[in-house]
């Protein structure tokens, strides 16, 4: 059984940054791509970024480029969103996803078969 936890989440001054974690349980946390997602009060869920593996290559949605960046620690099992220039849109329950694949990294939410809880980013105008 996978379980993923984020964590980091908490309000914050526009402009400002958050660092947001994302920890897996289970022994195979190293063979799959990662995603971030958030959803909005009234709005659908919408994909953030991801990652594949490895950590090798990497996917935004337009919005955060050049102010996210996703990584993460496969050691530690243990993805992470650096979030910088934070904007008020950006305020929603950001949750973390494990993908189907190991290579293979995109926006779709039914690529990813296991969900954190999520964790609430207010930012503030």
């Amino acid at each position: 059984q996978v379980q993923l936890v984020e964590s980091g989440g908490g309000l914050v001054q526009a402009g400002g940054s958050l660092r947001l974690s994302c920890a897996a349980s289970g022994r195979t946390f190293s063979a799959y791509a990662m995603g971030w997602f958030r959803q909005a009060p009234e709005k659908e869920r919408e994909f953030v970024a991801a990652i594949t593996w490895n950590g090798d290559n990497t996917y935004y949605t337009n919005s955060v480029k050049g102010r996210f960046t996703i990584s993460r620690d496969n050691a530690k099992n243990t993805v992470y969103l650096q979030m910088n220039s934070l904007k008020p849109e950006d305020t929603a329950v950001y949750y973390c996803a494990r993908s189907k694949y190991s290579n293979r990294i995109d926006d779709k939410s039914g690529n990813y078969n296991y969900w954190g809880q999520g964790t609430q980013v207010t930012v503030s105008s």
